[in-house]
């Protein structure tokens, strides 16, 4: 079984992360959708919330779940027998970032794969600290994150 890892902080999910996590369950067999504690950040959502978010976002793609953790992201991927990394790239300013943390992880694990998937174009602009700024304005998000994550929102902003 070909088990992949996505790894982020999805606070919140938006639809170029989707668009992503559908891409790769064509390609893997398995693909845990995993929320990072980044203990350097302040999310919006609780990893409680997040996870609920992906779940119900990605409740058309039976083979794609969601799980929470903490520490190395190669290390998580190991304990739940992938191997692959998926990361997205949105531009070229992400690959910089994206491939120091690749090399980094195959020194750590070199029997775990990094496989960079390019965002749609439509969603190449697209991240949640923007969808939380323009929601937090009062913006419509709509289109940008799926239907799920605008309940979320309007609840989280009321």
């Amino acid at each position: 079984m070909r088990r992949a890892v996505y790894p982020g902080n999805f606070d919140p999910i938006t639809n170029g992360h989707l668009d992503i996590i559908a891409r790769a369950s064509t390609i893997f067999d398995e693909v845990v959708v995993a929320v990072g504690m980044n203990l350097g950040k302040s999310p919006m959502f609780t990893a409680e919330e997040r996870m609920d978010m992906i779940r119900q976002a990605c409740s058309h793609l039976p083979n794609v779940k969601a799980a929470m953790y903490t520490g190395l992201t190669v290390v998580f991927a190991a304990s739940q027998g992938a191997s692959v990394i998926v990361r997205g790239l949105r531009a070229l300013s992400d690959f910089d970032y994206e491939f120091e943390m690749a090399l980094t992880n195959r020194r750590l694990d070199d029997t775990i794969e990094t496989v960079f998937l390019m965002t749609n174009a439509e969603y190449s602009f697209l991240s949640s600290s923007l969808v939380k700024e323009v929601s937090s304005f009062g913006g419509s998000v709509e289109g940008l994150v799926p239907s799920v994550v605008v309940d979320f929102l309007s609840r989280k902003l009321r």
